[in-house]
């Protein structure tokens, strides 16, 4: 049943006629994410401008009995915040207030909706930056990276959200405020940790206190060229294995090399079948012999070159090529699906070889974009979604990619979540009590089950029936 006029009036009440959305125009912007293989539409959205308003709203909803999703910026590429039969969305890009500054304490607090690379800009004259990176960063917000505990091409050194977290602003999903400190003098248990990652699930984050990591005193990027995506593999294994750890090791195949190269011509070869961008920060003092070490091991692994960024221009526009390159895999295809998955370094071979297979068997072009350094591999799925079958086709392959990087050690995945894409592989990581307990927790936060119901954990309503098509070529 649609909601009632009052209830509708009271939050309008709430936000303003400027944090109201309930035309059918203003409705489509928010019917997905960045995964476009699932559409839901809601029957308003509210844009409350801060903590209290949106704890108002999420008053309303409990008392009305009303399931809401929160959604930040709508980067995120595994449905999280589908609407899926969920009348209201609350949004938090009008979160914008940087309340607080400490740079003695290296330390800043934001509102949910702070662009991630605004953070940074605003300290970078202090000489300090926020580390976590997504490749997102100059659209996604820190409530969202907070929901998913994003990382980015630089968390392989420094880490992950969570890791840069010192404390969070949340509104659980009965309309209470809390603060959680995750300082060092704080004793107990690190609830915020437990709401870092969850999806959106356990209540809506609305302010969090970042630590600020110095800028390293000097950086050195190299772009190692390779012939194939096996030996650019092994690379990074062997660059691991012998006691380096980059800031990042990101990895490019010769398909997103082709999109990046149309799009930012950046200059790479066009033989390359594979390149890794490594990132070598710190000291100045035994960074020359830490790249002249890479170097050795990218050769050893057959690099036919590797080359160092001749300056920053040119170190802004590899970056660039990298983090942009998921918009530019549209030179390539009408569509694409991201996945996400995580495999030890090891392994890397295995999978690579596996995406191959899988993608032979199910016709289609699949696109290799790594945090190669963690594992965390991107495979980008091509297709047209006007043709027949293939679209059913990219999700088949998918599962079947996610599947494999479970059976070899692996994850679901490393930064983008569960949401609504990967809810019928839980099984696969998880037993039943696993499941049971972690539903469990989720019944504590959330025990009317009203906030954003229908995610992460496998049930009768939240899986969404996908058809299996048979693979062509055989298999």
């Amino acid at each position: 049943m649609p909601l009632p006029g009052s209830f509708r009036r009271r939050l309008k009440d709430v936000v303003t006629a400027e944090g109201f959305i309930d035309s059918a125009a203003g409705l489509r912007v928010y019917e997905c994410d960045g995964y476009t293989m699932e559409k839901a539409l809601p029957e308003l959205v509210v844009l409350p401008a801060d903590t209290d308003q949106l704890s108002r709203v999420v008053r309303l909803c409990h008392r009305e009995g009303v399931a809401f999703v929160p959604r930040g910026a709508g980067t995120g590429v595994s449905g999280g915040c589908l609407p899926h039969e969920i009348p209201v969305m609350i949004g938090t890009s009008r979160m914008r207030k940087i309340r607080r500054l400490d740079i003695a304490n290296r330390e800043i607090e934001v509102e949910a909706g702070v662009v991630n690379l605004e953070v940074s800009r605003r300290v970078a004259s202090f000489g300090y930056h926020y580390a976590p990176d997504p490749s997102s960063q100059s659209a996604c917000t820190i409530g969202g990276n907070i929901a998913e505990n994003s990382g980015g091409p630089h968390t392989l050194k420094y880490g992950v959200t969570v890791n840069h977290l010192l404390g969070l602003e949340m509104v659980l999903p009965d309309g209470e405020i809390v603060r959680l400190d995750r300082r060092s003098d704080t004793i107990g248990y690190d609830l915020a940790g437990v709401l870092t990652g969850s999806e959106g699930t356990l209540g809506i984050a609305t302010a969090a206190t970042l630590r600020l990591t110095a800028k390293p005193q000097a950086v050195t990027t190299l772009l190692a060229i390779f012939p194939g995506i096996l030996e650019a593999s092994r690379a990074v294994s062997r660059i691991i294995a012998g006691g380096i750890i980059p800031a990042a090791l990101e990895m490019m195949d010769a398909l997103v090399i082709e999109a990046v190269e149309a799009a930012y011509g950046f200059g790479f070869p066009a033989d390359a079948g594979a390149v890794l961008i490594i990132e070598l920060d710190g000291l100045e003092a035994g960074l020359e012999e830490l790249c002249g070490r890479v170097d050795d091991a990218c050769r050893a692994e057959n690099a036919t070159d590797v080359r160092r960024a001749a300056d920053e221009a040119e170190r802004a526009l590899l970056w660039k090529s990298r983090k942009r390159a998921f918009g530019a895999m549209g030179r390539l295809a009408r569509n694409y699906c991201t996945q996400d998955g995580v495999v030890p370094r090891s392994k890397l071979p295995q999978i690579v070889e596996t995406i191959a297979e899988i993608a032979s068997r199910y016709d289609l072009r699949i696109a290799n974009l790594m945090h190669a350094g963690d594992g965390n591999i991107h495979p980008l799925v091509l297709y047209d979604d006007k043709n027949d079958n293939e679209a059913e086709r990219v999700v088949a392959a998918g599962h079947e990619i996610l599947a494999a990087c479970v059976k070899l050690g692996g994850s679901l995945t490393g930064e983008h979540g569960i949401g609504i894409e990967k809810i019928d592989l839980m099984s696969k990581s998880f037993s039943d009590d696993d499941l049971a307990a972690m539903a469990d927790l989720r019944g504590v936060f959330n025990p009317t089950g009203l906030c954003n119901p229908h995610k992460i954990f496998p049930t009768d309503r939240a899986c969404i029936e996908i058809k299996r098509p048979r693979p062509r070529g055989g298999g």
